[in-house]
């Protein structure tokens, strides 16, 4: 027979999944399953860990067990970075992923901090400068309502973005159109970038930071982005809470046979 904790953990999550207990509602407290009859505290303790493991829940001092987001947000691929959405309007890249997955959301969702650092070794390889130059970092934690999704720090040359509204602590996708929009009217329009993502376990502070369940992986982007004639205008890292996030890719299949000059 499995275990009294285990009997508890999959009752209440077949109640989780059949929509008794929806996304961020919270579960009872432990001393009151204990006075249901459904176990000890410490079974019941260890049902909402184990559902907590499953991703089912998180738990947080002062928050109790809450019931989890179960649909992730789409991450768009190509479309998030549509020139019309933040040229011409005031769509920035988290805000297309919201409206892509039918969710609300608010402007103030993405806070941001930025500095002037030290740039790190990737930075620095990307942007093609010495080591030890500087850069204005522009960091960003974006949540979807109280929960984080993820994290997204912006690293620009001085000379591209002194005086812009980048350099700007104010919270706040950097104003209307976000950075890509700054970059435009500085005469840096972006042309195409490259994306790189890969799975890693969480650090510590990440897992705080983004309110992770134990065992949660992260995604970790690195996003280079150039100007038509090649400069690179921003190179961007990004830490993303795996399960929060599907990742869509939509694009027309390339063909390079019919890319190349005919030799006659």
């Amino acid at each position: 027979m499995a275990p009294k904790w285990r009997e508890l953990a999959d009752k209440l999550a077949d109640q989780i999944r059949r929509g008794h207990y929806t996304p961020g509602k919270q579960l009872p407290h432990i001393r009151e399953l204990v006075e249901a009859g459904e176990g000890s505290k410490s079974t019941v303790h260890a049902a909402y860990k184990a559902l907590e493991a499953e991703g089912l829940v998180t738990s947080s001092r002062g928050h109790g067990t809450v019931v989890r987001q179960q649909v992730p947000l789409k991450r768009l691929g190509i479309s998030r970075y549509d020139k019309a959405k933040w040229r011409d309007g005031d769509e920035v890249a988290f805000i297309a992923d919201r409206v892509a997955s039918g969710r609300a959301y608010r402007r103030n969702e993405q806070t941001q901090t930025v500095s002037l650092v030290e740039a790190p070794p990737a930075v620095s390889e990307a942007h093609g400068l010495p080591a030890g130059a500087q850069v204005y970092a522009r960091a960003r934690l974006v949540k979807e309502g109280d929960q984080p999704t993820h994290t997204l720090t912006s690293y620009y040359r001085p000379e591209h973005v002194e005086g812009t509204r980048i350099v700007d602590p104010t919270p706040g996708p950097a104003g209307r159109g976000g950075g890509f929009r700054v970059l435009y009217d500085a005469g840096y329009e972006i042309d195409h970038m490259k994306e790189r993502i890969f799975a890693r376990a969480a650090t510590g502070d990440e897992s705080k930071l983004l309110q992770l369940p134990p065992g949660e992986p992260v995604v970790e982007l690195h996003r280079t982005t150039y100007a038509a004639d090649g400069t690179v205008v921003e190179v961007a890292i990004g830490v993303h809470a795996a399960s929060r996030f599907a990742w869509e890719y939509e694009f027309q299949v390339p063909d390079s046979a019919t890319d190349k000059e005919d030799p006659q």
